[in-house]
């Protein structure tokens, strides 16, 4: 319903006309947002007829990324504007980087342009070997005193950020500096989950080289072993003639060739993570390929949000397809093929209810009949199917229908349906076709005709592996091998997308990414890292068995990772004011702290130290006890990072609540002070910084349903409280340093992709505000919601930082500390 209502209403002008130069609807509609660029982009276009240039996605989405830097910039003349487009349409620039770099050269220079200083400048033409920038790598870690695996992200990054690298391709310098650590550190090392022992096959090296493309690891990994490890060789799957095999092993020349084919009608949950890394994963590590092949063959359940956001979650997951096609490439041939089943008296149209179907297919008596028509006469049945193409008949007055062996115990070869008659333009093919083929009809041959040597799905699908090698022996065509690995299921969660669906549609959450969900928008939306999930799935290794797993499992895995990548922030919940009076008015004191004490390649920051400081009100207590060791009236505590400890000496309370409201300290920096027994937290008032930062909403997500195993009416099992909203929390002003930072890392690493892989124009797609993650110091892990805005994370080159009219944050807690944690979240 919603696709029609969105088909109804008229599209934007400045959409319409960036599609027509080769953008999708999703990057138009993005680039027609922008006032200022879309102008820019439109005056592009018409001033140098882009229209009729025949672009490709690439190239047109390197245009838009030029409008938007040409609006951003001081100020640049048609003359240089068109020779930087040149540039870009004549394949000199190839990426967002390169493109971003022409016009800051064209910024600073005047025309005429020297063009060997304009493609030095723009890395055109940049060569560097393997050798050379592994001297740069170890040069790097010498001098970065790296210390061991736990820094390998960070250190990618900083040699990326090496002038002579600038232009080099990101996989040759991150499998360069793996080398390196492997030269260095030795093999990485997989954490123990606890409680267990460590698996051969759990290690995050094996993800690595996955997500790389490298299959050079020295340890094994979840792919050499278990299931994975004892699959097929490339061509060890029988053939019904040898010739077929041949062909398979001239096309692939032996190599790996998979594919991840989802049904573009829903958003992909936790459960495809493993499909994801299993297809692409398995295919990268023995250094094939993979495709990513929408299988739309129901045109009407499917969207094209549902395309756009499949694409986009494999690529935030880490993997590139090496091809995107669709069921639908294939329509024609698939036909083709059906007509040729048919001369084989190997299938038959039918013309019987569905009911009839499901009772002749034995569905409810136990066993199958044949079928009324289904020894109706070939030619019959070619005219039948001819006429079913054309139009003559509507929706379930005629089927094609296989015909295979009734006598087999397999209810998947009871004559299954191949195409059927459906009454729905589809998005690619609009209304050319009436008629469309089944899974079981389109999933075989397509992985035949596109030459896949493992065809990997669930367990749900042993049953269907008979048909799948049926089928293609019956048109004696190439015949992939099907072999079926568990899926993965979390406890206390629904994934079905019927069930998403009605809790979207009825309120219960706020859209398909609701963190309290567990589909891959809503983790990425809550701030679980891509790597977290890829790391968790890995954990887990690859069998036949179904992995039904616990959500504090899950989670557990999520801290794991985040415990060592990321930074640690001052953060008061309740904040509670505090003066301390032997301190002047106008004292100021920076203090300069790591952002993780144990990595010290996250960088450090500064906070100021005043007179006016905020504890977390949980903090203090009017009673003492032997037992509590924080703040109390007369009692000392330390402050985390803070150069001296505080003695609180009095207090001011509402009087018609008694709640405490300001509290009165003395700064313990004379001598002779005892260690305090406790540390707190605490961020200082200083307005010319900015500090502390205020946060609008911080967002607490606990469990939606009440049970591990949600009933049929899942409705009646919600937990009301499942989403608890805190309003006025504070963080130290080291927040927009890691913010900035975070970002600007998120685009680089993003562009460097999308220079060696992907389209330019999906950059920012890959770069959200979930990217800004840190541990609240003692309190739980957090992220940036998308709800969020702020000023300075537009403009990155803004020098100060700080919260300006109009913004407001939103902080997801992404997990807590520890699964019992007591204290605040």
């Amino acid at each position: 319903m919603s696709k029609h209502t969105k088909e109804a209403q008229p599209e934007d002008p400045l959409t319409t006309l960036f599609k027509s130069i080769g953008l999708t609807q999703a990057k138009a509609a993005e680039a027609s947002k922008s006032p200022k660029s879309a102008a820019v982009l439109k005056n592009l276009i018409e001033e140098h007829s882009l229209v009729s240039r025949g672009l490709d996605e690439k190239q047109a989405g390197l245009i838009a990324a030029f409008a938007v830097q040409v609006a951003k910039s001081n100020g640049i003349d048609a003359q240089s504007q068109k020779y930087v487009l040149d540039a870009i349409l004549d394949g000199k620039l190839k990426s967002v980087d390169q493109v971003t770099a022409g016009v800051k050269y064209a910024e600073s220079h005047s025309m005429p342009f020297d063009d060997p200083d304009f493609d030095k400048e723009c890395g055109v033409g940049f060569s560097i070997s393997p050798e050379q920038i592994l001297d740069h790598v170890t040069s790097y870690i010498k001098a970065s005193a790296v210390s061991g695996w736990a820094s390998l992200g960070l250190t990618i990054s900083g040699v990326k950020a090496i002038p002579e690298l600038r232009w080099a391709s990101p996989l040759e310098v991150k499998n360069a500096v793996e080398q390196a650590f492997v030269g260095s550190f030795g093999p990485k090392q997989s954490a123990p989950a606890k409680g267990k022992e460590v698996k051969k096959d759990a290690k995050p090296a094996a993800k690595t080289a996955a997500a790389s493309g490298s299959s050079s690891t020295t340890t094994k990994s979840v792919f050499e072993e278990g299931f994975l490890g004892a699959l097929h060789k490339p061509g060890g799957n029988p053939q019904i003639h040898p010739h077929l095999r041949e062909q398979h092993l001239n096309a692939t020349k032996g190599a790996v060739w998979t594919r991840f084919p989802p049904e573009p009608n829903g958003y992909l949950h936790i459960g495809h993570s493993k499909a994801i890394f299993v297809n692409f994963g398995y295919a990268a590590f023995h250094g094939g390929k993979c495709y990513l092949r929408y299988d739309d063959t129901n045109p009407e359940k499917e969207e094209e949000r549902y395309f756009e956001s499949i694409l986009e979650t494999v690529r935030w997951l880490g993997y590139e397809p090496w091809k995107i096609t669709y069921s639908s490439d294939y329509f024609d041939e698939l036909y083709e093929l059906a007509v040729e089943l048919i001369r084989r008296d190997k299938a038959y149209v039918c013309h019987c209810s569905q009911e009839q179907i499901k009772t002749d297919r034995g569905l409810k008596v136990g066993r199958p009949k044949p079928c009324v028509h289904r020894d109706r006469p070939v030619s019959e049945s070619l005219a039948e199917f001819e006429k079913m193409k054309n139009g003559g008949y509507r929706p379930k007055e005629a089927n094609l229908r296989m015909k295979q062996d009734l006598e087999d115990g397999n209810p998947q070869m009871w004559d299954l349906t191949a195409y059927r008659v459906l009454d729905s333009p589809h998005h690619r093919t609009k209304d050319k076709w009436k008629i469309y083929p089944t899974y079981d009809f389109t999933h075989c041959l397509v992985d035949s005709i596109e030459n896949i040597s493992h065809s990997l799905c669930t367990t749900e699908f042993i049953l269907s592996r008979q048909s799948y090698d049926w089928l293609c022996d019956a048109l004696e065509v190439y015949k992939p091998r099907q072999s079926e690995y568990g899926r993965l299921n979390l406890e206390g969660t629904v994934m079905s997308k019927r069930k998403i669906l009605a809790l979207v549609g009825e309120g219960f959450v706020n859209g398909w990414d609701d963190p309290r969900l567990y589909t891959l928008i809503a983790l990425r939306r809550r701030g679980v890292p891509p790597g977290a999930i890829l790391s968790f799935v890995s954990s887990l290794g690859v069998s036949t068995a179904t992995s039904n797993i616990e959500i504090n499992r899950f989670e557990q895995a999520v801290r794991q990772y985040l415990e060592g990548s990321v930074a640690r922030l001052l953060m008061v919940m309740q904040p509670l004011k505090v003066t301390i009076e032997n301190l002047p008015e106008d004292h100021l004191e920076w203090i300069e702290k790591p952002f993780h004490p144990k990595v010290a390649a996250l960088g450090n920051t500064r906070i100021p130290f005043t007179r006016t400081i905020y504890i977390d009100a949980d903090d203090f207590r009017l009673e003492d006890s032997e037992d509590y060791f924080r703040l109390a009236p007369g009692k000392t505590v330390g402050l985390f990072q803070a150069p001296h400890p505080i003695t609180c000496t009095s207090y001011k309370s509402d009087s018609a609540t008694g709640k405490v409201t300001e509290l009165f300290c003395r700064l313990e920096n004379g001598g002779n002070i005892k260690k305090p027994k406790a540390f707190i937290q605490w961020v200082a008032e200083h307005a010319p910084s900015g500090s502390p930062v205020h946060v609008d909403e911080t967002r607490v997500f606990h469990r939606l349903f009440k049970s591990d195993n949600p009933p049929s009416d899942f409705r009646s099992d919600i937990n009301p409280d499942s989403l608890e909203t805190i309003k006025g929390a504070m963080v130290e002003i080291g927040f927009w340093d890691l913010a900035k930072r975070s970002i600007v890392e998120a685009h680089r690493e993003s562009q460097a992709r999308a220079s060696a892989s992907f389209a330019s124009s999906d950059v920012n797609s890959l770069v959200g505000k979930e990217c800004i993650r840190f541990q609240g110091l003692r309190i739980a892990y957090f992220a940036l919601d998308k709800d969020s805005r702020a000023a300075c994370l537009e403009d990155t080159d803004d020098v100060l930082p700080a919260r300006k009219q109009g913004d407001y944050l939103v902080l997801n807690r992404i997990v807590s500390l520890k699964e019992d944690v007591g204290k605040a979240l």
